[in-house]
């Protein structure tokens, strides 16, 4: 069972990963109709990811690996959740904007975002990607026991 929640929590990972670098990429081209569906669509893949990777990751740490008393002791993994959550909340920013592009799209309409609003997102997503290096550093050091 240990082994189907860490794949689980991989493919989970990989997925939010890929989600973002869709979201990157979409972002920095002109906002059609069809982009701004598929922005929207991997938002909405980005929060299930990110859902999905959160419960099973703790289901992982309180009851298939070592403990959630290993785990609250570790600084790498106090870290990793930290940014995982940080890189969480400011997900929000573009996750609002693309939502109120809804009506427009359902109108036919590519939205019309000021400039200020895309480089803010742009701005949001390069920082979910560092959070992204972050938490693997993290979890390296996990894996290794520490800085060995």
């Amino acid at each position: 069972m240990s082994t189907l929640f860490a794949f689980l929590h991989h493919l989970a990972a990989f997925t939010l990963v890929s989600a973002v670098a869709v979201e990157f990429t979409l972002i920095r081209q002109e906002l059609t109709l069809g982009s701004a569906r598929r922005l929207l669509i991997a938002d909405a893949v980005l929060g299930i990811s990110a859902t999905l990777l959160l419960v099973v990751g703790l289901l992982r740490v309180f009851y298939f690996e070592k403990g959630a008393a290993y785990y609250f002791s570790s600084h790498a993994f106090l870290t990793k959740l930290s940014v995982f959550i940080a890189v969480a909340v400011l997900s929000a920013v573009p996750t609002v904007e693309f939502l109120s592009w809804r009506s427009a799209i359902k109108a036919g309409q590519a939205p019309q975002p000021s400039t200020k609003k895309i480089r803010i997102i742009r701005s949001v997503l390069h920082g979910e990607l560092i959070g992204v290096v972050i938490i693997l550093l993290c979890a390296a050091i996990m894996a290794r026991g520490g800085w060995v």
